[in-house]
């Protein structure tokens, strides 16, 4: 599942864009390469991206600043690469706005599922799910778009935000597990030690606030999960 999407794989080691390049093209997708950030907003000014995968250890300015900096021009899914064990750099990530992340080295089958994943959450939906709306007390949540508001102000979604903002609201009073959520938004069953969930929560209630809702719209069940409470 591609429909030649074009991603653009920004690190630093040539070995690893080339490796990179090589399995995506062979996988059907259109590849770019980029070593910085500069090269990197080249390619993005030149032509369409569907997504970036970014090194985190890059020279000049660091991956995580590239990565905000993204965030705060372009909507493109971000999906990061991280070395290995270093947990603080991948809630980092997540928290400058990132989408999912990839430990080094990377195994090519994994980084697949991950971007198909990313991809398939990122494009509009068809059909019945396309006409699917949400009103949860003041927010208003769209599928067709993407998009959601607290009293109509917008509120400034990755796409891994949107899909947990979409499964707790949709789920409103309901308990939703973190073995539920990460499997929404990155594929994957919770091991019990994944952190990365707590992160994304924590951000997206600070966007709920920033947006002139309230942190407590997201409330913490412990030891089972996530709740979404209407004000």
């Amino acid at each position: 599942m591609n429909d030649n999407a074009h991603i653009l794989v920004v690190d630093d080691q040539q070995e690893i864009c080339d490796v990179v390049q090589e399995y995506l093209t062979g996988e059907g997708y259109r590849v770019s390469t980029a070593h910085d950030g500069s090269g990197m907003r080249r390619v993005m000014g030149q032509a369409h991206v569907d997504l970036v995968i970014l090194d985190l250890m890059l020279p000049g300015r660091d991956g995580l600043a590239i990565c905000r900096d993204i965030r705060r021009h372009h909507r493109v899914p971000i999906l990061i690469l991280t070395a290995k064990g270093e947990n603080i750099d991948q809630v980092l990530g997540l928290e400058m706005g990132a989408d999912d992340y990839v430990v080094k080295p990377v195994e090519p089958r994994v980084l697949l599922a991950r971007i198909e994943a990313i991809l398939r959450r990122s494009r509009t939906e068809t059909g019945e799910a396309r006409a699917m709306k949400l009103e949860v007390g003041r927010l208003s949540v769209d599928a067709a778009r993407r998009a959601a508001s607290i009293s109509g102000r917008p509120l400034d979604l990755t796409t891994g935000d949107f899909d947990i903002l979409w499964l707790l609201a949709s789920r409103h009073g309901t308990v939703v597990t973190r073995d539920e959520i990460l499997r929404v938004v990155r594929g994957i069953d919770y091991d019990g030690l994944d952190r990365s969930i707590d992160a994304r929560i924590c951000r997206l209630r600070r966007k709920l606030q920033d947006a002139g809702g309230a942190e407590s719209m997201i409330k913490t069940v412990r030891l089972r999960g996530y709740l979404f409470a209407v004000e």
